[in-house]
C-alpha cells in the first residue's frame, strides 16, 4: 500500500474532527469567521487606508469586518470609495454563508438533542421506586394496581425501562391506565438486558425491580438474560419478581436469579385457575378480587396476644380483618386444622382493607345454631368434561384434572389442533378421547351431543394471534349459551382468553367463568412487587396439595331465605374443616368489578342469602 499523502493525511484529520458533533463544527465556523474577518481588515488597511482611519484604525476596521459578517445588513449604511465598498461586500457576503451553516448546525444540534431527551436515556433519581423492566399486557394492570395500593402515598414513582419510544410508552400507559393519581411514571428507553441501561434506573435504591416476559419469540430466554444482568449488577440488590411463560424454563430461571428474586410460573398459574374455575364456578372472580387491590388486600401479622390460641378461636380475633392461616418457620399454611396452635414466632394471614384498619375484636356474638345446615358428604361419582380446543398448557391441564375426579372419569377433547391429545401417559382417572371437530362450527358442536356433560372448557387456540383466538372463543361461547337456550341443556362453561377487554363482549355469552390468564399473572406481579414476601402465601393458594378457593352454594351451610350474620357461615364452614373468607350474591354476579364477591364482610351484619348465592371458603378438595 502506498504511503498517504500531505492531502490525505489532512482530510483524515479533517473528518476526524467533523466527526466529533456540533461543537467541532461551529469551532471550524468560528475559526473560519476569524480568518474571514482578519482578511477583511487587512485588505480595508491596504486598500483604503483613508476609510481605515475615518473608522479609528484597526481596532474599528476589526469591529466593522466582525458586524458585515454577522449581520450582512449593515452594507446598506456604508458609505464610501468603491473599493471600501467592494470589500465590505465580500465580507457580508461570506457573513451570508457563514451564518446559514451555523443555523443549520445548530438546528441539527438541537434537534438532536430534543431527540435524545424524547428517548429518555438521563438517569432516573429516585429511591424507594418500583422498577418494571420490559413491556407486555401484563404492564397496564401491573401499573394500574401499583397505582391503586400508593393511593394515599406522597412522592410514589414507577419507573419504565423497554426498548420502545418514550413518548410511545407513555402515550399507551396514559390510555390504557388514566389517571394515575399520586403515582407518577417515569418512562426510559432501553434493553433490560444490558447493564449500561440498566444503570439508568438506580437499581440500588429501587424498593422492588418487576422483570415482564415479553410478547415475542421464547419470551424466557429474554427473562434470564435480564436476571443475570440483574445478578452481575454491583451495588444494593433489591428484591426481584419475574414472570417465567414455561415451567420447564423455572429452574434456569432461578439459577440465573438467585435467592433474591420470586418466580411466577404462568403456565401453572393459569392451567390451576383453569381446573379450580371448570369445577366451581367463580373461581377466577375470587381470586382476581383476593389479587387486586380495588378492596381486601393480604397481609402477614403478628399479634403475640393470639400466642397459645387455637387457629379455629383465631378466627374470631380480629373486628375487621378475616383470618386465612398461618405463616410458622415451617411455611405458609392456608386453612389449617382449627386445633393448631399459634406459636410465638407464627405470623397470622389477614385479609383486610388496608393494615392500618386491623384491629382485634373485643369480642364477638357467638353463631345462631339455628341457621346452621348439618354438614354432609357427597358420595363422589365419575364426571364427564368437554375440553374444546387445544393449546400448549392443555396437557398440563388435563393432568391437574385427573388430580381432582374420581376414578371412572371422562374428558373428551375436540378440536382440529394437529397436537391434540399428545403427552397424556400415565393419567389414572381420566378416560381421554379425542375428536376431530371446528369448535366454532354449530353444527359440529351439536354432533358431539353437549349435554352429556358436567363441565366444558374453552381453551384459547395457540396458532391464531391473541385477538383472533379471542374472537374464536366468543364465538363458541355464544354456540353454546344458544344451544343451551334451545335445548335445554345444563352444564358449566368456563373459558380461557387473553384480553381483559373482551370480557364484556364475553359476559353476553353468560359463560360461568372466564380466566383471563395475562390478567391474573399481572395481578399477582403486583402483589409480589407491592410485597414479595406474599409469594409463599400465593404459591400454597395456588397449589393443589393444600387448600384452595372454592365457590360452594350457601344452602350446604345456613339456612335462605332470612337475615344471616356472617359469623355464622364462619362456624359452619369450621365444623366442615373450612375457612370461610366471604359470599358471593348470583343477582350481581354480571355486575363489574366484583362480579358479585364480597370478601372480608363485617361478621355481625346480617345477610339475607337465596339459593344459587355462594359461600367462599378455603378448602382442600
Amino acid at each position: 500500500m502506498s504511503k498517504a499523502t500531505v492531502k490525505e493525511r489532512a482530510r483524515y484529520w479533517f473528518d476526524n474532527t467533523m466527526a466529533r458533533g456540533t461543537a467541532a463544527l461551529i469551532g471550524w465556523l468560528a475559526l473560519v469567521s476569524l480568518v474571514l474577518i482578519v482578511v477583511v481588515s487587512a485588505l480595508t488597511m491596504w486598500l483604503t487606508p483613508d476609510e481605515a482611519l475615518r473608522h479609528d484604525g484597526w481596532p474599528g476596521v476589526l469591529w466593522l469586518s466582525l458586524m458585515h459578517a454577522l449581520s450582512p445588513g449593515k452594507i446598506a449604511g456604508d458609505a464610501g470609495t468603491a473599493p471600501f465598498l467592494a470589500i465590505m461586500l465580500g465580507a457580508s457576503l461570506g457573513g451570508i454563508f457563514i451564518v446559514s451553516i451555523l443555523v443549520g448546525v445548530l438546528s441539527a444540534g438541537l434537534r438532536g438533542k430534543i431527540d435524545e431527551l424524547r428517548k429518555g436515556r438521563s438517569r432516573v433519581i429516585e429511591s424507594g421506586h418500583t422498577v418494571i423492566l420490559g413491556w407486555s399486557e401484563q404492564l397496564y394492570t401491573i401499573v394500574s394496581e401499583l397505582t391503586k395500593a400508593h393511593a394515599s402515598q406522597h412522592g410514589s414513582v414507577i419507573a419504565i425501562l423497554a426498548d420502545r419510544d418514550k413518548p410511545a410508552m407513555e402515550d399507551a400507559i396514559r390510555a390504557r391506565v388514566g389517571d394515575t393519581g399520586k403515582t407518577r411514571l417515569v418512562c426510559r428507553t432501553g434493553r433490560p438486558t444490558e447493564p449500561g441501561d440498566l444503570d439508568l434506573l438506580s437499581l440500588s435504591t429501587a424498593r422492588t425491580i418487576v422483570v415482564l416476559s415479553p410478547e415475542k419469540e421464547d419470551p424466557d430466554a429474554h427473562v434470564i438474560k435480564t436476571l443475570l444482568a440483574l445478578a452481575k449488577r454491583a451495588g444494593e440488590h433489591p428484591p426481584v419478581v419475574a414472570a417465567i411463560a414455561a415451567s420447564r424454563n423455572m429452574a434456569a430461571a432461578r439459577l440465573a436469579g438467585g435467592p433474591g428474586v420470586h418466580l411466577v410460573d404462568s403456565d401453572d398459574i393459569a392451567a390451576r385457575l383453569i381446573v379450580q374455575s371448570s369445577r366451581q364456578s367463580g373461581v377466577s372472580v375470587v381470586c382476581m378480587d383476593l389479587l387486586n387491590f380495588d378492596g381486601g388486600e393480604i397481609y402477614l401479622r403478628r399479634d403475640p396476644s393470639l400466642a397459645g390460641r387455637s387457629y379455629g378461636r383465631a378466627l374470631d380475633a380480629y373486628a375487621t380483618a378475616t383470618v386465612l392461616g398461618l405463616r410458622t418457620p415451617g411455611g405458609v399454611v392456608l386453612n389449617p386444622p382449627a386445633d393448631t396452635t399459634i406459636g410465638t414466632s407464627d405470623e397470622i394471614v389477614v385479609l383486610a382493607q388496608d393494615d392500618s384498619l386491623i384491629r382485634l375484636a373485643n369480642g364477638t356474638a357467638p353463631a345462631d345454631e339455628r341457621h346452621i345446615v348439618p354438614a354432609t358428604a357427597p358420595a363422589p361419582a365419575p364426571e364427564r368434561t368437554l375440553m374444546l380446543g387445544w393449546n400448549g398448557r392443555a396437557a398440563r391441564i388435563i393432568r391437574y384434572l385427573d388430580g381432582y375426579v374420581t376414578p371412572g372419569s371422562v374428558l373428551d377433547v375436540a378440536g382440529d389442533h394437529p397436537g391434540a391429545g399428545a403427552g397424556l401417559e400415565g393419567l389414572r382417572n381420566l378416560t381421554v378421547n379425542v375428536k376431530e371437530c371446528d369448535a366454532t362450527d354449530r353444527y359440529a358442536l351439536e354432533s358431539l351431543g353437549v349435554g352429556v356433560y358436567q363441565h366444558v372448557i374453552v381453551l384459547s387456540d395457540d396458532r391464531y394471534d391473541p385477538g383472533h383466538a379471542d374472537n374464536r372463543t366468543l364465538m363458541t361461547l355464544l354456540q353454546l349459551r344458544d344451544m343451551q337456550a334451545t335445548l335445554g341443556e345444563k352444564y358449566s362453561i368456563v373459558s380461557e382468553m387473553h384480553d381483559e377487554n373482551n370480557r364484556t363482549l364475553a359476559e353476553v355469552t353468560e359463560a360461568d367463568d372466564i380466566v383471563i390468564s395475562d390478567t391474573v399473572i399481572g395481578l399477582l406481579l403486583a402483589q409480589l412487587a407491592e410485597n414479595p414476601h406474599l409469594a409463599e402465601v400465593f404459591t400454597y393458594l395456588f397449589d393443589s396439595a393444600g387448600s384452595e378457593v372454592y365457590p360452594r352454594p350457601v344452602e350446604d351451610y345456613v339456612t335462605t331465605g332470612g337475615p344471616v350474620a356472617f359469623r355464622t357461615i364462619v362456624e359452619s364452614a369450621l365444623r366442615r374443616g373450612e375457612t370461610a373468607i366471604g359470599y358471593r350474591a348470583a343477582a350481581k354476579s354480571g355486575e363489574p368489578p366484583h362480579y358479585g364477591v364480597v370478601l372480608n364482610p363485617d361478621r355481625s351484619r346480617a345477610v339475607t342469602f337465596t339459593p344459587g348465592d355462594s359461600v367462599i371458603v378455603l378448602a382442600e378438595h
